[in-house]
């Protein structure tokens, strides 16, 4: 869930989220606990892509994450989740559709050919939270579409390359920015990455614009979570009645993806990745080596 945010909520509430904005480094003890819950809601989101459908409810997907996490003994980290002056969020997961951005409402509307989708969620395990999303196409799309899809990934991936120690958190916003701005996608500016640890939302406010070489130095220990949001038309937002929902100004589609990582010595750590995932990793990594 977005931090200024809630993953970035406006301005005022961001505030409210990060207090005195001391990053927490986290010790050999935490990080193996962060590995834990990372590998274990990727998981659940792993298992609610392959169910991403057309005719599938949103409502659905929301009901087997929490069943999977349950299952898994994890805590829905945003069941409830309620930031000052707002009311508690109703859902496990965020399901937002089209020009949905984030923070959407599960219901018993089927999924439709064409639709997109951005899933996120959040769970507490072992005293710690995972937290991630994706954006997954409803069968088939346009290339418009496709295309805002493939260049938010490509957007938290050079964000990700840039938690490095030493490096700047102006950086990370700084590599998504340039990227973003290549196809003239609206990049949100009212919620934003964070950090993360013992708490969903921690210091610091991870923005996905900014300036190289600006803002809080980075050190291993540290983790964030990385989470561009990028709009087809204009960056400008607006929440519904629900006080939740925000959805593109004007009408046009949206799309998040997010992982959680950690900060070592050696660079970058995607934690919110699956057990599949980290297998073929490490053969790609394998493969580079031996070439």
């Amino acid at each position: 869930m977005s931090g200024s945010k809630l993953g970035g909520f406006i301005s005022k509430v961001s505030r409210s989220f990060f207090g005195k904005r001391m990053i927490i480094a986290k010790s050999r003890k935490d990080l193996d606990r962060m590995r834990e819950v990372g590998e274990l809601i990727a998981e659940v989101r792993e298992a609610v892509r392959e169910m991403i459908a057309p005719g599938v409810t949103t409502l659905e997907l929301n009901e087997a994450a929490a069943k999977m996490m349950n299952d898994a003994g994890a805590r829905p980290a945003f069941l409830n989740y309620q930031p000052s002056g707002m009311t508690p969020f109703p859902f496990v997961i965020c399901a937002s559709v089209n020009e949905q951005v984030v923070h959407g409402f599960s219901n018993e509307k089927p999924l439709q050919e064409g639709d997109i989708l951005s899933v996120d969620m959040a769970a507490f395990y072992n005293g710690f939270v995972g937290d991630t999303a994706m954006t997954v196409a409803i069968g088939e799309v346009g290339e418009e579409v496709a295309q805002l899809i493939r260049v938010t990934e490509e957007c938290l991936m050079l964000g990700i390359e840039q938690c490095r120690p030493n490096n700047r958190v102006g950086d990370i916003g700084a590599a998504i920015q340039k990227h973003a701005e290549r196809y003239n996608y609206g990049i949100v500016r009212d919620y934003t990455g964070h950090g993360i640890g013992r708490s969903m939302h921690e210091a610091p406010q991870i923005a996905n614009y900014g300036r190289p070489g600006t803002k809080e130095k980075i050190r291993a220990g540290y983790c964030f979570a990385i989470e561009p949001m990028l709009n087809m038309g204009t960056h400008e937002t607006k929440t519904l009645d629900d006080k939740w929902t925000v959805i593109t100004a004007d009408g046009k589609p949206s799309a998040h993806c997010e992982h959680t990582i950690a900060v070592t010595p050696e660079g970058p750590e995607i934690l919110t990745l699956s057990k599949k995932q980290k297998a073929a990793l490490k053969q790609t990594k394998s493969e580079t080596i031996a070439a």
